[in-house]
């Protein structure tokens, strides 16, 4: 069940333009990859890599955490590679970090010139993974969140704004 509006379309837009120029300020002249972690993340991209104002190039790749002592693994990888290349990671929440330190790692391992990350929810409370955030939308507190991408059990995706949920997933 929705519960409480956290930010609204006109927020969500101005903030994505905001990541948009700081990106293509710092960015300029590297032809960056803007790598989205499907599915959640793909409106998100889609904004973003809109609002940037330097030549990029985005792909996608997906993952799937078993549980914590079976690991992640990719069931969708890069189309390109990424080795020598300026990645900028782009995910739609930030929590524990468990998962993205692994795309992390992966990606260097690959050589990439340089990863950073940019993601449009952060939850910090519930951080275990050290990382550095060099773009972040909003920090939210500890509540489930749909809306813009994010879903509940395939529902609510659609919604230009993001709004609290009242059940976290089992």
């Amino acid at each position: 069940m929705i519960q409480e509006q956290l930010f609204d379309e006109a927020a969500i837009a101005a903030r994505v333009r905001e990541l948009g120029a700081a990106i293509s300020k710092d960015y300029a002249g590297k032809n960056p990859m803007i790598l989205g972690v499907l599915t959640s993340s793909a409106v998100f991209v889609g904004d973003l890599t809109r609002s940037i104002e330097i030549p990029c190039e985005f792909d996608f790749i997906a993952l799937s955490r078993y549980s914590d002592t079976e690991g992640i693994r990719f069931i969708k990888d890069t189309t390109a590679s990424v080795e020598g290349r300026h990645i900028l990671l782009v995910e739609d929440t930030i929590d524990t970090g468990l998962t993205l330190q692994y795309v992390l790692k992966t990606l260097r391992e690959r050589q990439a010139a340089s990863v950073e990350i940019c993601t449009l929810l952060d939850r910090k409370q519930r951080r275990i993974a050290g990382m550095d955030v060099k773009y972040r939308g909003f920090e939210i507190p500890d509540v489930f969140v749909v809306g813009y991408g994010l879903d509940y059990q395939g529902r609510y995706r659609e919604l230009p704004a993001l709004y609290s949920h009242g059940s976290w997933p089992k």
